[in-house]
């Protein structure tokens, strides 16, 4: 078990859930610890998604199939940050005061968009398996296309909240326009009928 990659993968990607529960025994949260802790959740929420973004641009440009191997693992523990990020919203913050939150969710736009994100994540999240890859077929790919609209929602989601220093959500704003960009020069060179396996090094 120890000598497969998944393994420290997996460890790995709970590093900063172990990080955030390492800060609340140490009372390492700062001066508003549920802020702290919602933003950290969201923060890592959106890195994952970009990671898993990240994996077939990384595939074409090494030309090393392996990458996708670990595609499905980072794509569900950005599911499952974001499900910590929302219910931290929903239950620490908010108390579930559903009114209030339905009046949050239509008023402000930034938590408009990351609702929307996550909506759009549950569906990719439940058909994350080879049992569902074969009785969707085709569909499946097309419904996993869903990713790229719930990104860019994220980073909205993510610029919004932020009201003065905007660096990093520019910074992630940046790295999803670069992913997004390789999958468009492919597209569009696959459509005239240009070799699509990696990029030249013009």
């Amino acid at each position: 078990m120890w000598r497969n990659p998944k393994t420290w993968l997996f460890l790995a990607c709970l590093l900063p859930l172990a990080r955030l529960v390492g800060l609340g025994l140490g009372h390492g949260l700062g001066a508003n610890p549920i802020e702290f802790v919602t933003r950290s959740l969201g923060t890592w929420t959106l890195s994952f998604l970009l990671v898993t973004l990240a994996v077939t641009p990384l595939r074409r440009l090494t030309g090393q199939g392996h990458w996708l191997r670990y595609r499905r693992m980072l794509g569900l523990f950005a599911f499952f940050y974001g499900v910590l990020h929302l219910t931290t919203y929903l239950w620490l913050d908010q108390f579930f005061d559903w009114p209030d939150i339905l009046k949050d969710i239509t008023k402000r736009p930034f938590i408009t968009a990351g609702m929307t994100a996550f909506l759009l994540l549950v569906p990719l999240a439940a058909t994350s398996n080879d049992r569902a890859v074969r009785a969707l077929k085709r569909n499946w790919s097309r419904l996993h296309k869903l990713v790229y609209p719930a990104a860019v929602l994220a980073v909205l989601h993510y610029w919004w909240l932020v009201k003065r220093d905007i660096t990093q959500p520019a910074v992630y704003a940046a790295v999803l326009a670069v992913l997004l960009g390789l999958r468009l020069v492919w597209w569009w060179r696959k459509r005239a009928g240009a070799p699509a396996t990696r990029l030249s090094a013009g």
